[in-house]
């Protein structure tokens, strides 16, 4: 199977693509991009994806919802980072963080379970925590994932990070409750 970088965002000013690929001036203004925009898709998660209210967390939709939300949202971040990887004329570069902002939801699927466990602000920042190791470290083969053409590789990776993220949670969900049964 080849993966071609979608051609649509061709047509679409520079300004458009490059500002929706930093986040606008989060990428392109701020130290370490990555984590922002990372922070910023806390925040995207937070408001488009739970209700708060009544000292409890509720979801606005399910898991897959979320996949399929996610899977629109990652061809979009494709099209939009390949796109700004060319005009800006470098491989990945830092401040194209719209692959962050897309791949934090994916961290939480499931976060009813570890909100019954864990306090929802300790879920927020183990899995916040986790997504930057992974997304920086890149193991566990995440990082082959950036040998993929264009917006593919600078998605995928995040992807795969926020995913094996979303296992790191559960499992630490797992052992807890293992070692300290209710």
């Amino acid at each position: 199977m080849r993966l071609r970088q979608p051609i649509w965002p061709r047509l679409l000013p520079s300004s458009t693509v490059i500002g929706c690929a930093t986040l606008g001036p989060v990428g392109q203004r701020l130290p370490a991009p990555g984590t922002w925009g990372s922070l910023a898709g806390l925040l995207y998660f937070t408001v488009g994806y739970i209700e708060l209210y009544g000292g409890g967390a509720h979801p606005w939709i399910g898991s897959l919802e979320t996949l399929l939300w996610s899977a629109a949202a990652g061809y979009l971040a494709v099209a939009f980072c390949g796109e700004a990887e060319f005009r800006i004329g470098r491989t990945d570069p830092g401040e194209v963080i719209l692959d962050e902002f897309v791949a934090m939801p994916l961290c939480f699927l499931g976060w009813p379970w570890l909100g019954r466990t864990f306090p929802l602000w300790a879920v927020f920042l183990g899995g916040f925590g986790i997504f930057r190791l992974f997304d920086i470290t890149k193991p566990l083969g995440i990082k082959k994932l950036q040998d993929y053409p264009g917006g593919w590789g600078i998605v995928l990776d995040d992807t795969a990070a926020a995913l094996a993220t979303c296992a790191s949670l559960h499992l630490i969900r797992w052992g807890w409750l293992a070692w300290h049964p209710r």
